[in-house]
């Protein structure tokens, strides 16, 4: 029974009572106004009450209906979300088996083409031995001509060109005869070069640094001595000519001093320069030992030719250090440091042609790959991941749906979004 009904009953029971007083016997009118007043009050404040009950079980019921519309709403948003979550997984899992299956294949390709290169090698390495003695003594002829043109060694160069030969002899190929004999004659061309010896020529040229301390100075001064022309004056008086011209002599000589100017005499030093004299004399050999293993003969010989000229201007040619070390210096001076190497090994060329015709030709064949190719297999795995993120395109691509304002008696539903299925 609703409330309507219940103030209905009580309307209808206040009806009989009025009607069961107006059956009793009427009192004064002093005594009826004061009834009849309080019974309209109360019918009145009764049906004011009966309406706001009425007014807000009818709203009450309007609320209701809207929010349980919303939920309904929002669980068929919450079920067509799970649909689309279900989709994207089921497409990721197959994509994903799909990219399985693709690597699987491409796994087995590169297996497969694992096998046959170990196979081409294993061939390689069993039957053609002969092509790498080849390769050997062609790597051999190359570095010789690397020592012989870069560090200017013959003897090296000699050796590896020994090597290579003896690598084409392990072939027994009568049709290497020609190489074997271009060998034989550049290892002839390097024997006839002359050796020389640039460590030794470096050790000399610092032996010689080592010796200038040794070296004694010329006497500069020695034209400045006077020449003893008997200036004594005698004590016989018949010698009194004499006397007065030796006098003369002897006073004229402290004001006029002549002396030879024939280009024999060495050049003025001053005093306590010879160290610096020494240090220059030092430096110019040095150059020449830095200029040995560069190869810079004429560098090397004009340093050597100032050294040797300084040391002949300032220093005593006569005595037995100095002798010594301009003889050593003139011997080091002759010795020549650029030796005349080939320009070409005569080996080298036809070595590459047989390489050419023959190893690298071999190693050019590659057994052609059998199933998918590899190229396949990669563009499969790029189409399979493409597909892979269209799949996995963010929900924010799909259709927008607004979200639902849900109050408080709907609050446990209203995260229900959050919760994929």
């Amino acid at each position: 029974m609703t409330e309507q009904d219940k103030i209905t009953d009580t309307v209808n029971d206040e009806a009989v009572t009025e009607k069961k007083e107006t059956r009793q016997p009427t009192p004064s009118s002093k005594q009826k106004r004061p009834g009849l007043a309080v019974s309209a009050i109360a019918i009145a404040i009764i049906v004011v009450m009966g309406g706001g009950m009425y007014y807000f079980t009818q709203q009450s019921n309007a609320q209701l209906v809207h929010d349980n519309n919303q939920l309904k709403q929002q669980v068929s948003e919450l079920v067509e979300q799970q649909n689309a979550d279900r989709q994207r997984v089921d497409a990721l899992i197959a994509t994903n088996t799909e990219l399985k299956n693709h690597a699987r294949d491409y796994e087995d390709q590169l297996n497969r083409r694992m096998q046959e290169l170990q196979a081409h090698v294993t061939a390689l390495s069993s039957s053609d031995v002969k092509n790498w003695l080849i390769a050997q003594a062609d790597f051999m002829v190359k570095m010789a001509g690397r020592k012989l043109w870069n560090d200017h060694d013959p003897v090296t160069a000699a050796v590896l060109l020994k090597s290579a030969d003896t690598s084409l002899a392990e072939m027994n190929d009568p049709s290497l005869l020609d190489i074997r004999k271009a060998i034989a004659n550049d290892m002839n061309k390097l024997a006839a070069i002359n050796q020389i010896d640039y460590d030794g020529i470096i050790l000399r040229l610092n032996q010689l640094s080592n010796d200038v301390d040794n070296l004694r100075l010329a006497d500069l001064n020695n034209g400045d001595a006077p020449e003893d022309t008997g200036t004594d004056v005698s004590d016989d008086i018949a010698d009194w000519k004499d006397n007065l011209a030796r006098s003369w002599k002897s006073f004229t000589s402290d004001f006029i001093t002549v002396r030879a100017r024939d280009g024999s005499e060495a050049p003025l030093l001053a005093p306590n320069q010879d160290i610096y004299l020494r240090e220059n004399i030092r430096s110019q050999l040095l150059i020449a030992a830095q200029a040995v293993p560069r190869y810079q003969e004429e560098t090397y010989k004009q340093s050597l030719e100032q050294a040797s000229t300084w040391v002949r201007a300032y220093f005593d040619v006569d005595a037995p250090a100095t002798k010594a070390f301009l003889t050593e210096l003139d011997d080091l001076i002759n010795q020549p440091i650029d030796a005349d190497m080939p320009e070409a090994l005569e080996s080298q060329a036809k070595l590459e042609k047989v390489m050419q015709t023959r190893v690298r030709n071999l190693l050019s064949q590659n057994p052609e790959p059998t199933g998918v190719s590899e190229d396949a297999a990669l563009e499969a795995v790029k189409e399979a991941d493409k597909a892979a993120d269209e799949a996995t395109a963010p929900a924010d691509t799909q259709t927008n749906k607004p979200d639902v304002a849900v109050k408080a008696p709907v609050t446990d539903a209203a995260n229900a979004p959050e919760h994929k299925g």
